[in-house]
């Protein structure tokens, strides 16, 4: 996502980065062929989003849920919205200039200057690039939208308060901390979602799991990213290991 114009940071009141256990999920996922049909309401502790700006509560909720297997990530938005809308339905187009939401994604602990973007749209439409961010202020940023990620699954819809948006993230497609391919789950990942709210007639609304406390929004923040904890992903590694 990208916004034109300066940008001032907000003092964030020593708020640190939210960090999220990420728990496996059922093994029958990996077989269901309709990813709008899988019961996201059993997942507990969904994230809540804020906004972007100063972290208070958004106009218009979302909740993202997520789950592991051994062989993907999994996350599904859950967005309440009166009026959802969108246009664009090709790959790769400019998503972030209308309604969307999105994942910022990493292998590892530390703040990443290499991390992949995922972009999905009321429609079903999708954005993935591969992000270099050097220093992580965006002063050195650069996209490159010719990724696509190997076996990425993904679904969207509406519902009776808004739109959800789900992903299926292969490992195997998600660079590790080193630069090569993922040869397993890892057990920590450094993460940011997103969703943009464009009411008609009223100012667009940008929110986040973790705040950037940057105005105008600028999501390109990568050490505000959340830390998430994949359980028993390590156990999982080692028995495989023996």
């Amino acid at each position: 996502m990208t916004i034109a114009g300066s940008r001032r940071a907000v003092p964030a009141s020593g708020a640190s980065a939210p960090v999220a256990a990420i728990r496996p999920l059922p093994a029958s996922w990996e077989a269901v062929a309709d990813l709008g049909g899988l019961p996201w309401e059993r997942v507990p502790d969904p994230l809540v989003l804020l906004r972007a700006e100063d972290a208070t509560a958004p106009a218009q909720p979302t909740m993202v849920r997520c789950g592991w297997s051994p062989e993907a990530l999994w996350v599904h938005f859950d967005c309440m919205d009166a009026q959802p809308w969108a246009t664009l339905r090709e790959r790769d187009a400019p998503l972030w200039t209308e309604e969307v939401v999105e994942v910022f994604l990493a292998a590892g602990e530390s703040a990443p200057e290499r991390y992949v973007e995922i972009e999905i749209n009321p429609h079903g439409a999708l954005f993935d690039a591969l992000i270099s961010n050097p220093g992580g202020e965006r002063t050195a940023l650069a996209a490159d939208p010719g990724f696509d990620w190997p076996g990425l699954r993904w679904a969207a819809g509406r519902s009776a308060t808004g739109w959800w948006g789900t992903l299926r993230l292969p490992w195997a497609g998600l660079p590790s901390a080193a630069g090569g391919p993922l040869l397993a789950p890892p057990s920590r990942l450094r993460a940011n979602f997103y969703r943009i709210d464009r009411p008609p007639g009223e100012p667009a609304e940008h929110s986040a799991w973790s705040p950037t406390f940057v105005t105008p929004a600028d999501f390109h923040r990568p050490r505000r990213f959340g830390h998430l904890r994949l359980d028993g992903a390590r156990r999982k590694a080692r028995t495989r290991a023996r």
